[in-house]
């Protein structure tokens, strides 16, 4: 693993062990209080066009607590793609750094950081996909069923960059899929025709309907309805999912063992009550944890220290 641009590129071996590379660091956390320094001497840069809580804390505290440190660099101070080339900025910070972190919106960025940067370049989101939280996701899943293989995850909202890379990432450890958007934010056609060519054991379906996405889940996925940079879409959009409200109306007809995640920031009593929220079968804030031991076991890998 060069780089972590994307989930469909890697083989579920390769993934799996990222996986357990990250339980055993946050085992490691858990038990002593403290990791081991593996990342003494390493740097990561993290560049940020967008705002950032999860993303920006759990990649500095992952270099932190394993001995390394991060410089968090903003849009403002480097103006990527605009005050810098792109190819320029990786060629840059190569010199500099032992890893590049780039939350960009245009996936473009992402591509041409990993192609000119020496050193492991992280995709921690663009408009495309998210492949951190992803993974992230299914190592909550994973701890909390104990196993991927055989569950059913039912994704309620907006065909988004998350949903995008959920599916790629169930595909990859034997999770049915379920997407169940408005018609008009179905993810494209085309680009899921592509994705299932990558990912062929892919168990993908949709629907429209989210009580019959819910059915059968064991998961039950959301994510807010307006994203950054779709502010005056928001009264439209809020039209436009009425109906796919997580809420415990939509959990009484899910299987009793349905857990709930939403990978934040949430609008409460919008895509998510409350109460759900807050409510027994929600691991939102387990799942937000994770972030942190996901990171920290992929950087691991790509800066060969597992």
């Amino acid at each position: 693993m060069k780089h972590f641009v994307s989930i469909a590129e890697y083989s579920t071996d390769t993934l799996r062990h990222t996986l357990d590379v990250s339980a055993r660091l946050k085992k490691q956390l858990r038990d002593t209080g403290h990791n081991t320094p593996i990342f003494a001497g390493k740097t990561a840069a993290l560049i940020f066009e967008k705002p950032s809580l999860r993303t920006r804390v759990s990649f500095t505290q992952a270099m932190n607590q394993c001995g390394g440190q991060a410089i968090t660099l903003t849009n403002e101070e480097i103006g990527l793609g605009k005050r810098e080339p792109v190819k320029d900025v990786a060629r840059v910070l190569s010199g500099m750094c032992d890893a590049i972190v780039a939350r960009t919106f245009e996936h473009s960025k992402i591509l041409e950081l990993a192609k000119y940067a020496e050193v492991p370049v992280v995709n921690a989101l663009t408009d495309y996909s998210h492949p951190c939280q992803a993974m992230a996701d299914l190592l909550t899943v994973e701890e909390h069923f104990n196993k991927l293989s055989g569950l059913t995850m039912a994704y309620i909202g907006d065909g988004n960059n998350v949903a995008r890379s959920l599916a790629v990432a169930c595909g990859k450890f034997g999770v049915r899929f379920v997407c169940c958007t408005p018609a008009a934010y179905q993810l494209p056609s085309d680009d899921m025709d592509r994705v299932m060519a990558q990912v062929p054991e892919m168990d993908f379906s949709t629907t429209a309907d989210p009580q019959d996405a819910v059915r059968e889940a064991d998961v039950i996925y959301t994510d807010t309805w307006v994203s950054m940079g779709q502010e005056t879409e928001k009264q439209q959009r809020l039209r436009d999912f009425a109906g796919f409200q997580i809420n415990f109306g939509l959990l009484e007809i899910a299987p009793k063992r349905a857990v709930v995640l939403h990978c934040l920031p949430a609008y409460r009593d919008l895509e998510i009550t409350d109460d759900v929220m807050e409510g027994p079968q929600s691991l939102v804030f387990h799942q937000a944890e994770n972030r942190l031991h996901f990171q920290k076991g992929l950087l691991a890998v790509l800066l060969g220290k597992a």
